[in-house]
């Protein structure tokens, strides 16, 4: 998420009650969880586990719990109790929550595109040029739809993350300042979910064609020409490559990369990131080809 005018570091400090250190002249131009920080952003960490991972991440400023005894050359940190609450107090206060037009009509979108009465668009929502969408879809504040896109019945785009820490023995949430947006000649299939980034933004590129019951989780990028069967789900971070293949029923873990080209058979899993270009199956997916020799011998063996 980027604010919309640049904020000076010390006044973060100031609103989220904690102790800044690092140079004066020090700004802020935006928000990001770590998976998708960038130079600029506050980032934050509050994990032993992570402490030098987030300090010497592309972000400018860090939310931390403990002292530093080097920060690094050009960022800042701020001390706080609790960097988590202090991060979900920041996306409320530069992007609060927003709510929805009482009539789909009263929404921005272009021309020759049709919307059904009675679904549900939410403010700051932008729908391109001949669209169709279909009755009982849900397009939560902020989404982006591009021209000539297609969202079938009861689909449900840009809710929010699902992305908690746990601390004390509960789950606390991550408040989604992200967004959804979906490129150009996007199919969308019946009951399909699209999560918003926790900060950043959730992408469906050009040209990709989602089956019905797909769920894409939060911070995720699809890219162009992705063609993806039903009942497949995508966790949050990962990113998928241009003219990927992936057929029904398959489970992608978080923040994996998919390479361009690559083909993911039906009820795989893929648990590490995988190379384009090449076909891939089981759990933990591996190369087709390898697969079905370990099958072969299986079966072989069995019979022994």
């Amino acid at each position: 998420m980027k604010f919309k005018q640049a904020q000076k570091a010390s006044d973060i400090a100031n609103l989220v009650k904690g102790t800044f250190k690092g140079p004066d002249s020090l700004f802020a131009y935006g928000l990001n969880e770590i998976h998708r920080v960038e130079a600029g952003d506050i980032a934050f960490v509050d994990h032993p586990k992570y402490y030098e991972k987030v300090l010497n991440s592309p972000a400018t400023l860090i939310l931390i719990d403990k002292e530093v005894a080097s920060i690094p050359e050009g960022k800042g940190i701020i001390i706080c109790e609790s960097p988590c609450n202090a991060f979900n107090f920041l996306g409320k206060t530069f992007n609060p929550p927003k709510g929805f037009h009482p009539h789909p009509s009263e929404a921005i979108s272009g021309k020759n595109t049709w919307i059904a009465e009675d679904v549900k668009i939410g403010t700051d929502v932008r729908i391109g040029e001949n669209c169709t969408i279909y009755p009982g879809v849900v397009l939560y504040p902020g989404t982006v739809v591009g021209n000539d896109v297609v969202i079938h019945a009861n689909a449900v785009i840009g809710a929010s993350a699902f992305y908690y820490q746990r601390k004390d023995g509960k789950h606390n949430a991550m408040y989604s300042c992200g967004r959804v947006v979906i490129g150009d000649r996007v199919d969308i299939g019946a009951n399909c979910t699209i999560d918003k980034g926790v900060t950043s933004d959730t992408i469906i590129g050009s040209g990709s064609k989602l089956d019905n019951m797909i769920h894409i989780g939060h911070d995720t990028i699809l890219g162009e020409n992705v063609l993806m069967a039903a009942q497949s789900a995508i966790a949050g971070c990962v990113t998928i490559g241009n003219n990927v293949t992936i057929w029904g029923n398959v489970a992608v873990v978080s923040g994996v990369t998919i390479g361009d080209f690559a083909e993911i058979l039906g009820k795989s899993g893929v648990t590490k990131s995988i190379e384009g270009a090449k076909k891939y199956f089981g759990v933990p997916a591996v190369e087709a080809r390898e697969k079905m020799k370990e099958i072969a011998v299986l079966k072989r063996l069995s019979k022994n």
